[in-house]
């Protein structure tokens, strides 16, 4: 027999299913308006989705993917660092081109001045959007001549200018390896175990919010009246509840969901995988390093990530690290959810073993040594950080995508970057404004009160207790350089 919870408000009672970065930010930004929200989530916490390290402010990582996508990712990400401040890694990036690659550093330029010129033209906007320094120093370029001389200097606990976070790369890295120049940007590190922190502590702080954990969806049922009869179970017990509307935010399973309802959606499902090394003998604090290389080949891309402590997370763009043969698999005509194979869903719902963590470790370590030799003493740190990504559609390189809809009262929220997340928000925002089930004076935000009033200790604090909870580091609850 099942626990039916009596339903007793007038208002919209909307339910998200998925309390990953997308459903908890969504949540977050939904109940700030004063929307009767329920977040159920089959985990026992919030944001423990793929491996996250990066902000993407300008998607300079990737090369691959059109000047407009960069420049929607640079507004998202201000947007984002906005709503979680305190889980940003205040350092920079350099981004490296290896001689061996078919790329140049020139090629790059033309998009770093165009994001830079949209952060000005997005500061001017609203100042409050100034979050990635100024825009003057956006990025910076460094000549060999340049780097050979910051190799002399000693490296700084707490670097301030690009140049002084540039002395470990200049002391470290095999400059013969490269081409020239090189690039540092005001892309930050994004912390997950922060992230995660401050979405949980801002919305228990929401009393619009009902978080439920340890709460799997097992029927969706829709009613007369157009809504949702969402049955689930918690804690050992069945229960059911009746919405007005459901924004599916499952993640890598959301077509589990769509295929639940009967909908159709074509997307992608990719498993990937970061490594986390000890640098023993790391005595510096460093921007993360990228060094470009063609996704998929030996050389692929290799992104050096610093945590506190010598702790380093590690992704190869091979098929021998990061990416997996067979790991990107597509929707069909019978199921809206592509099918991962039995081997990497054992890896997310269970665990790695011993020898596959050592042995990848080892490759990752290994790709990052041909760029830094010195980094080749490294060791295993901790298990290693994994997930599934979906990405709607069938173009494997989209990263930024927001939502979709399947009739009045059906969101999907489908995020490929966390900084797309407050722009799907806007979007489902609109979507119950004009179904009805919003009132129109309700408009979007970028203020989030229940986020502001958290301190930092306190998401420090969770975060602690979220790395313990997940058996990682302590260290990765913690970041180098914080808010300027």
């Amino acid at each position: 027999m099942s626990d039916v919870t009596q339903i007793n408000s007038t208002a919209a009672k909307i339910a998200i299913i998925g309390g990953g970065i997308a459903g908890a930010s969504v949540a977050l930004y939904l109940s700030e308006l004063g929307l009767d929200i329920t977040l159920l989530e089959k985990g026992p916490s919030l944001v423990n989705g793929p491996p996250i390290c990066h902000l993407h402010a300008g998607g300079n990582l990737y090369r691959e993917i059109s000047e407009q996508q960069c420049v929607t990712l640079l507004a998202q990400s201000i947007d984002l660092l906005r709503l979680y401040p305190y889980a940003a890694d205040y350092r920079p990036t350099v981004v490296a081109v290896p001689k061996h690659d078919k790329g140049t550093p020139q090629q790059l330029l033309p998009r770093l001045y165009k994001l830079q010129s949209e952060y000005e033209r997005l500061i001017q906007l609203d100042p409050l959007n100034k979050v990635l320094g100024e825009s003057q120093d956006y990025f910076q370029l460094f000549e060999r001549e340049e780097l050979e001389s910051l190799a002399l200097q000693t490296p700084l606990d707490k670097p301030q200018t690009l140049a002084q976070w540039m002395i470990p790369v200049a002391k470290n890295v095999d400059l013969d390896k490269l081409q020239y120049p090189l690039v540092m940007v005001h892309e930050f590190g994004l912390n997950m175990f922060r992230l995660g922190a401050s979405a949980a502590l801002s919305l228990e702080a929401n009393t619009a919010c009902q978080v439920l954990t340890n709460s799997a969806v097992t029927k969706i049922s829709p009613t007369v009246s157009g809504g949702w009869l969402i049955d689930y179970q918690q804690a050992g017990l069945n229960k059911q509840e009746e919405f007005d509307y459901l924004i599916n935010a499952a993640g890598f399973r959301s077509g589990l969901i769509d295929d639940l309802l009967g909908f159709k959606r074509p997307r992608l499902v990719e498993f990937k995988a970061a490594y986390v090394s000890k640098w023993t003998d790391c005595d510096a604090v460093w921007p993360e390093v990228v060094f470009h290389g063609e996704r998929g080949t030996p050389q692929g891309m290799a992104q050096f990530t610093p945590y506190p402590g010598g702790y380093f997370q590690l992704h190869g763009m091979t098929e021998d690290i990061t990416l997996f043969k067979q790991g990107l698999v597509a929707s069909t005509e019978q199921s809206a959810q592509p099918k991962l194979a039995e081997v990497f869903l054992n890896k997310i719902d269970k665990n790695w073993t011993e020898s596959e963590i050592i042995e990848r470790t080892s490759r990752a370590i290994a790709h990052i040594s041909a760029y830094i030799p010195s980094f080749s003493n490294a060791q295993v740190g901790a298990k290693p950080l994994f997930g599934a990504q979906q990405i709607p559609g069938g173009d494997p390189t989209l990263r930024a995508a927001n939502v979709s809809f399947a009739g009045d009262n059906y969101a999907r929220c489908e995020t490929v970057k966390a900084s797309s997340v407050l722009t799907a928000a806007d979007v489902i925002l609109q979507q119950l404004t004009k179904t009805g089930l919003v009132d129109k004076e309700i408009k979007a935000i970028r203020s989030f009160p229940s986020s502001e009033r958290i301190s930092e200790q306190a998401i420090t604090l969770r975060a602690e207790a979220l790395t313990k909870e997940r058996d990682f580091p302590l260290s990765f609850a913690h970041i180098n350089s914080a808010k300027p």
